[in-house]
């Protein structure tokens, strides 16, 4: 029924990567530079740790440079943050407000295991 969007898987897959480089290094801008709003704790070795990936990882994901080895960090640095901040207070992530890393996860995971596609520096297909 939808087969035309077929033509636009390549299109579709950079936008996803770009979105969730950006959005990911998002969350390291508001770590290290109280921007757009602040953060809401002290920054310790852990969460400083998380902030330099979420920064440096979104940002060549975003932009398409060692796509795959900054994915697969990412993605392990979010199943890392779930199951410390949220996997102890629930299983479930509706349950434990953890939806949003996990879903970085598997993002991440997926695009470690695509590579970089088009609109990117590396030009991986």
């Amino acid at each position: 029924m939808l087969k035309f969007l077929d033509n636009y898987q390549p299109q579709s897959y950079a936008l996803l990567r770009i979105t969730a480089g950006f959005m990911f290094l998002s969350h390291g801008v508001q770590k290290f530079f109280n921007f757009p709003v602040d953060f809401p704790w002290p920054l310790s070795p852990l969460t400083t740790a998380a902030g330099a990936i979420e920064l440096v990882a979104g940002l060549l994901i975003m932009i398409g440079l060692f796509t795959r080895p900054a994915a697969f960090i990412a993605s392990g640095m979010s199943a890392i943050g779930y199951w410390m901040s949220h996997g102890t207070q629930s299983f479930l992530p509706i349950a434990n407000g953890g939806e949003i890393i996990a879903l970085y996860c598997f993002i991440f995971l997926f695009i470690a295991t695509k590579g970089a596609g088009i609109w990117s520096v590396d030009k991986e297909s």
